[in-house]
Order: C-alpha cells, then sequence, then structure tokens
C-alpha cells in the first residue's frame, strides 16, 4: 500500500503527543471514501476496551447524532482524544484523514492546534472549556460495516465534522463546519502556529475578491447590510435555516465574478475527501449554477466585521469574522460552514 507525506509533521505529532507512525498511517485514498471510513472505523473500534467502547459508540437512531456544536464545552459526545493511548490516537487520525483530503485533513490539525495559543493567551489558566489540543472526540453510530448505516463525529472547539455512510458511499457529510482564532496568528507564542498562519486565508481571500469585484448595480443587491451579523444562523441546530437564497445570483455576474464564485465554492469542497468533493460540486451544477446566490453583510476589507453566504438550491455556505482574537485583534475570529439544504445528517427535509 501506498502511503502520501504529511503537510505538516510537526502538527501531527504534537496532536498524537509522540505517537510514531501516525503520518504512515494517513494512507492514499484508493478507493471509495465510504469504504475506506467503514474499515478505519472498524479498525478504530477494535483497539478500545468495553469500557471505552460504552463511551465511543451510540445506536444510529441516538438523537446525540443530530447534537452538533462548535463552542468550547465542559464536556462532549463521545471519546476523547486526550482519553486514548498511543494505538487509538493512530487509529482515530487514520479514520479523520479519510474522511478529508489532505488538505482537509491538514486543516482540521492547524485548528486543533491553535488551542495551544488560545491557552497561552488566557494564560496558561485552567477553565472548564480548558483550551486543550487534544480534547476532540470522536463518536461512532451504529455499526460501521460494508452493508448497512452508520454515521461518525469528529468535533471539538471549532471544529464539527458528521458524515452518515450506507452500504459503503457516504450518503452525508454535513453539518461540515471548520474556524479558526487566531484567523491569522499574528505573535510568536512558542507553541501552536507560527506567525503569519492563516488557516482558513482562501475562503476568506475569495469573499473579498467576489465582493470587491462587483459593480455599484450588482452590489445594490449582493450587500445585505452595512453590518455584520455576529455569528452564522442557527448553529448547532439539527437543520441550517430554510429561508430563500439572498443577494447576486450567479446567473447576473460577470464570467470572470462566475469563476471567482466557483473558485470560492471549491474551496470549501476541496477540504473534503475527493470522491465526495466531485459529488458536491456535480450536485450544484446539476441544479443550476446560475440559481446560486452569493451575499454580503459588513465591511469589504480586512480587519472590521465581515460575513458572506452561499446559497443554492442543494447547499449553503455561511461565513463570519466579527469577533477579536484572544489579544484582542478585531474581527480575527472566523467561523465558517458547509451544510446541505436538502437535509443535514442525511435527513432528508
Amino acid at each position: 500500500m501506498r502511503f502520501r507525506k504529511p503537510l505538516s509533521l510537526m502538527i501531527v505529532v504534537l496532536l498524537v503527543a509522540g505517537v510514531a507512525g501516525v503520518a504512515g498511517a494517513v494512507a492514499l485514498k484508493l478507493g471509495a471514501p465510504g469504504v475506506n471510513m467503514t474499515k478505519s472505523a472498524k479498525a478504530f473500534l477494535s483497539t478500545l476496551s468495553k469500557d471505552e467502547k460504552a463511551v465511543a459508540v451510540m445506536g444510529f437512531a441516538d438523537e446525540r447524532r443530530v447534537g452538533w456544536h462548535f463552542i468550547p464545552k465542559r464536556k462532549r459526545k463521545g471519546l476523547q482524544l486526550r482519553n486514548m493511548n498511543e494505538a487509538q490516537r493512530k487509529a482515530a487520525h487514520k479514520l479523520l484523514a479519510d474522511c478529508l483530503s489532505e488538505a482537509g485533513y491538514d486543516r482540521s490539525l492547524q485548528i486543533m492546534n491553535l488551542e495551544q495559543i488560545l491557552h497561552k493567551q488566557q494564560g496558561g489558566k485552567t477553565r472548564p472549556w480548558n483550551r486543550d489540543y487534544l480534547k476532540y472526540y470522536w463518536t461512532v453510530f451504529g455499526e460501521p460495516k460494508e452493508k448497512g448505516q452508520w454515521g461518525l463525529s469528529i468535533e471539538g472547539h471549532h471544529l464539527s465534522l458528521n458524515f452518515v455512510v450506507k452500504d459503503g458511499q457516504v450518503t452525508s457529510h454535513t453539518p461540515n463546519f471548520f474556524a479558526s482564532n487566531p484567523a491569522t496568528v499574528k505573535t510568536d507564542y512558542g507553541v501552536g502556529a507560527k506567525k503569519g498562519t492563516r488557516v482558513l486565508r482562501d475562503i476568506e481571500v475569495l469573499g473579498f475578491e467576489l465582493v470587491n469585484s462587483l459593480d455599484a448595480d450588482q452590489a445594490k443587491i449582493a450587500v445585505l447590510a452595512k453590518k455584520a451579523p455576529r455569528e452564522i444562523r442557527t448553529p448547532g441546530s439539527a437543520q441550517p435555516p430554510q429561508t430563500a437564497a439572498e443577494g447576486l445570483p450567479a446567473s447576473k455576474m460577470t464570467a470572470a465574478q462566475t469563476a471567482k464564485l466557483q473558485k470560492l465554492i471549491k474551496a470549501y469542497s476541496l477540504s473534503m475527501a475527493k470522491k465526495i468533493s466531485d459529488t458536491q460540486l456535480a450536485e450544484i451544477k446539476a441544479a443550476g449554477f446560475g440559481k446560486v446566490h452569493f451575499a454580503w453583510a459588513g465591511a469589504r476589507k480586512e480587519g472590521i466585521g465581515h460575513y458572506y453566504r452561499v446559497q443554492g438550491p442543494t447547499f449553503l455556505i455561511e461565513f463570519v469574522n466579527t469577533q477579536p482574537d484572544g489579544d484582542g485583534n478585531p474581527a480575527n475570529h472566523v467561523h465558517a460552514v458547509w451544510r446541505s439544504m436538502k437535509g443535514d445528517f442525511g435527513l432528508e427535509l
């Protein structure tokens, strides 16, 4: 079997706290993501004791499957990475890697790693929701097997990934949420990411480029408000808001603007394993790309609160950057989510 080279070996080493060979366990995805995920989930569960399985495994119909959030919490569902041994962490990371592309896996590790900076910013003090780069939880819903349906949640502060696999095929991958605080690391802290690191740079910069390419008439349609909302809509809800798409439709954009919008959507989609991403983009095209709307609120330059929404018949993207980082730098704290307008968690609306 071939193995792919990790993008950020230092991040991997930090996150697995010395687990040798995790990078080697991140295999090149030769098969369907659902097949790989099923095999890796079974391998992960095989490393757990009976008591650990009682924490990590829940029924597929358990109501906690649709409970998700990205805020810091004292406790979450599932088995915490910190409470796993080296072999279990290695298997858990293999499962995470099989859900995502190489870029998405690296992005997830960087988000976890930013917890070290947040811990430093709060003076290393202990709180009920400790900033901890190992405080991320793996939960399996149902039994992973070749025939049948099962679910997966990998979640912690600023990261929530939710999947459903049926008969070896990924049938749902939403909500998937990525966030970054600080959005841009402005100081070297001696831990975590280095100064200048910008984990979600692409989705922020492309948003600015698109909104600033609009002419006055287009902006009147696209810009919903002078002030950005503080947060994405209905965070933690089992299903996305079912309001009609707002803003400027792709059908009223120039060719260059349409290409920019496509690039922005793809920047989100590329965090997922390739076949998941390909399916996402094919569904958007089949539903009619001209029906995709782009909406903006807030400032059109960095350092001041801003928000955008991209919505089509099959999907919803929301991005917000209004909160300060831990050092008080304004609008340096990004939240971004991809949801299914057909129904999150594999539940059709």
